[in-house]
């Protein structure tokens, strides 16, 4: 898929983090996100996979969040009154809850999780402060499970059969069905409705919008395109495997670098995968709405769309191979969205350094603007999406941002 990064990570590896003697290491709060991107990754089977991702890092973010800042009370607990003593460890309670999440969802990376969970805790002094935070992780994971009980993962849904012009069809090579057409069915975390910010259709085909649109994405995102220069191929590749790992691995370096507490990265990390997950569920819910094609299915049937003013091309193949869902809209660019608008509001700028494997460096994005443009653009020149349906995308990953930053994760007091 393209917006997961093909790697191989292999199993994860217990970190211990520098022993503390409050139990307020902010570190603990990394070394859980990177070990909740080794269990999905290694999970060879559901209920992980690509996009569903980050159901699940939101799922061990929102946890750990309600885990720390229900004993620190820095920030407002997620659909959760309780509160642990002030005594009890924060990072106990941070290990405790991850784990408790990740074993429950992936019991067959439980040996990994249990060393993982060993390293942590062996960081902390033995003592009845460790004991009330473990406990009260437990309790933070359990609550979580129960909430998302039944919330719709993994349901089978009905895909529309393509019937006319503009329908979406399964794509080369593969020529996968819809992959994880029920992630828009799911319900939301935070949003009252993956409706509430939906794109509306895409442009007709008759449109002078999609006519200008076919025609940019035939020329530059061509497998072996003329006009396509070498600086825009990079930016295509670099894009082509950001939206999952890297991000979450740059995240993890903001925080660190930033030097922020346990209940800052708590929250930071709850709200921007809080924020991704819900943007997801609103593009999947759009997709499977509009079930509009692809551009390279387009492109090879453009001599049969009933507008004369696309030229087809029965051989034309993208730069990097289409993802198994509909074009409108983007994934990758609703992630962006939402998390240069978290990082902006909490941060003030987005201050990420993000590494590609596809592309093979690290770039760095200072403010917002800097991220969102070449993401468009790459999806273009990569030839898997039309560019409005990137557009639109930035819009809803930006507006599922605010919507949860407006009701969520606010200072306690």
């Amino acid at each position: 898929m393209a917006l997961l990064l093909t790697v191989s990570l292999g199993a994860a590896t217990p970190v211990a983090a520098v022993p503390s003697a409050s139990g307020k290491n902010a570190a603990v709060i990394t070394t859980w996100n990177q070990v909740a991107v080794s269990t999905l990754v290694n999970s060879v089977s559901p209920p992980a996979a690509g996009p569903t991702n980050f159901i699940y890092f939101a799922f061990t973010h929102l946890a750990m969040h309600n885990a720390v800042n229900g004993i620190t009370g820095e920030y407002q607990l997620y659909q959760w009154d309780e509160h642990a003593n002030m005594s009890a460890s924060p990072e106990a309670a941070a290990a405790a809850a991850a784990h408790r999440i990740l074993r429950t969802y992936f019991p067959a990376q439980a040996v990994a999780l249990d060393a993982q969970l060993a390293a942590s805790l062996a960081a902390i002094p033995d003592n009845v402060r460790k004991d009330r935070g473990i406990a009260f992780g437990v309790r933070a994971a359990d609550h979580l499970i129960g909430l998302r009980t039944n919330d719709g993962r993994h349901l089978v849904v009905a895909v529309p059969p393509a019937t006319e012009a503009g329908d979406w069809r399964p794509t080369p090579p593969g020529f996968v069905g819809f992959g994880s057409a029920w992630l828009g069915g799911v319900r939301p975390l935070a949003l009252d409705s993956h409706d509430r910010f939906d794109p509306g259709p895409p442009p007709a085909i008759d449109s002078a919008t999609y006519v200008e649109e076919y025609n940019e994405v035939k020329a530059y995102g061509k497998s072996d395109s003329a006009v396509r220069t070498a600086d825009q191929t990079q930016t295509a590749l670099f894009f082509s495997d950001a939206g999952i790992v890297p991000i979450q691995a740059a995240v993890r370096k903001l925080v660190t670098d930033r030097g922020l507490d346990i209940s800052d990265s708590a929250r930071l990390f709850a709200a921007v995968e809080t924020s991704i997950a819900d943007t997801a569920g609103t593009v999947w819910n759009a997709k499977l709405q509009y079930m509009w094609w692809r551009p390279v299915t387009a492109i090879q049937m453009g001599d049969t769309d009933g507008n004369d003013a696309t030229e087809g091309d029965a051989s034309w193949l993208p730069r990097i191979t289409t993802p198994p869902y509909p074009d409108w809209p983007s994934g990758l660019c609703g992630v962006v969205g939402a998390v240069t608008t978290v990082l902006t509001r909490l941060n003030g700028m987005v201050d990420l350094s993000i590494t590609s494997a596809a592309a093979g460096e690290t770039r760095y994005f200072a403010f917002k603007d800097d991220l969102v443009g070449p993401a468009v653009d790459a999806r273009v020149w990569s030839g898997i999406h039309f560019r409005t349906a990137d557009e639109v995308s930035i819009g809803i990953g930006t507006n599922v941002a605010n919507y949860v930053l407006d009701r969520y994760f606010a200072p306690a007091h």
